[in-house]
């Protein structure tokens, strides 16, 4: 060793602050240098070290596709209008406030990149919607038939199927502790999930709170929300702020109750390391939500303001129009009734290429 020569070798972060390395019987210091980025970048260095077999490269951190969000965005705010003359065809955009300008999400966000299709109901009642009606063949055969119709009329967006189940449902009368509601047991929930890895579906959780509130029955979902697959929904219409009896009068809920759940997703999203939840909240008339430019979003948690009311053609237009494109937020959803939007005469359920022609493009489906 007394006539060995003594040089440095920077090394890439990941192999030690200090070492030693037998380079053709010499020992040689290395030195440590954190302005070399990755092991990728000096993998001929590692090589002449002999380090390069046993050194895993660096894995790229996932990021954001912004400009295909900023895209997809546009394209769902459907702004752009045609006007053909004899010589050309010239296409203006109109100024709206959609897309709006938000945050951009959290990578592993499941919006604007697919369309949610979503069946609903509740599994003890076969008048709440599809979910408690048939059995679970027959849900998968007709949700299976909603999705290829919106794979055909929007090939660009994959869809994403959805079971959307009531958690907790608005009740006539008071139950023991008086609010008005009940929650579901754990099996119930449980069977829901299992259902949805059948068809590899999401699933929404959705809420009813009566009497009670969002800040007491939240957290009793916790745990399911843990996961990576289960969403939140949140139905004003049973939120009795004054109250009164579920179903004698609308109910509402404020944006302070939106950010209560938004921030509660969100801090769920962090502690587990999740991808984005998704929000719903059901709408059909002016006052169930109030203070909507006091929402405040965060990457964590993508909202959908849902377009909830039944009836023809026109009038959900017109409820959509006026509740849901007027008042933007972030996303929209709409809502079709099997049922209810057959009542009065000459009335249809709206099909996917009807829909695709609102301004904006509703991005979350549902179907009771």
């Amino acid at each position: 060793m007394a006539n060995s020569t003594i040089i440095k070798i920077v090394i890439p972060a990941g192999l030690g602050l200090f070492c030693l390395i037998m380079i053709s019987g010499n020992l040689f210091p290395l030195e440590y240098n954190p302005a070399l980025a990755s092991v990728k970048k000096n993998k001929n260095l590692l090589a002449a070290v002999g380090l390069a077999s046993s050194t895993p490269e660096a894995v790229p951190v996932p990021e954001l596709d912004f400009a295909l969000y900023d895209k997809k965005m546009l394209v769902l705010a459907n702004n752009a209008t045609s006007t053909k003359t004899a010589s050309s065809t010239a296409t203006t955009t109109k100024r709206t406030l959609w897309p709006v300008k938000t945050v951009y999400p959290k990578v592993g966000a499941i919006l604007p990149f697919k369309r949610i299709v979503a069946y609903y109901g509740n599994l003890y009642s076969k008048n709440m919607g599809v979910l408690g009606e048939y059995s679970e063949a027959e849900v998968f055969r007709r949700l299976d038939i909603e999705v290829k119709k919106w794979e055909l009329v929007d090939p660009e967006t994959p869809v994403q199927p959805a079971l959307h189940y009531i958690v907790a449902t608005a009740q006539g009368s008071p139950g023991e502790d008086g609010m008005y509601r009940f929650r579901m047991p754990d099996e119930q929930i449980d069977k829901v999930l299992a259902m949805a890895k059948k068809i590899d579906a999401i699933v929404f959780l959705d809420i009813q709170v009566g009497l009670s509130n969002f800040r007491t029955e939240i957290p009793h979902l916790e745990k399911y929300l843990k996961m990576p697959n289960v969403h939140l929904g949140l139905d004003p219409e049973f939120s009795m702020k004054t109250g009164a009896k579920p179903g004698t009068v609308i109910g509402t809920m404020s944006s302070a109750d939106i950010n209560y759940a938004i921030n509660y997703l969100a801090t769920v999203v962090k502690e587990n390391n999740l991808p984005p939840k998704i929000l719903i909240i059901h709408r059909f008339t002016q006052p169930m939500v109030t203070g909507y430019k006091n929402i405040k979003l965060v990457p964590e948690v993508q909202f959908v303001m849902d377009m909830d009311g039944w009836g023809t053609k026109e009038r959900k237009i017109d409820s959509y129009q006026a509740y849901v494109q007027k008042e933007p937020v972030q996303f929209t959803g709409f809502k079709l009734f099997y049922k209810n939007d057959f009542r009065q005469p000459g009335s249809q359920i709206m099909t996917p290429k009807q829909l695709m022609k609102l301004q904006p493009r509703p991005i979350y489906i549902q179907y009771q």
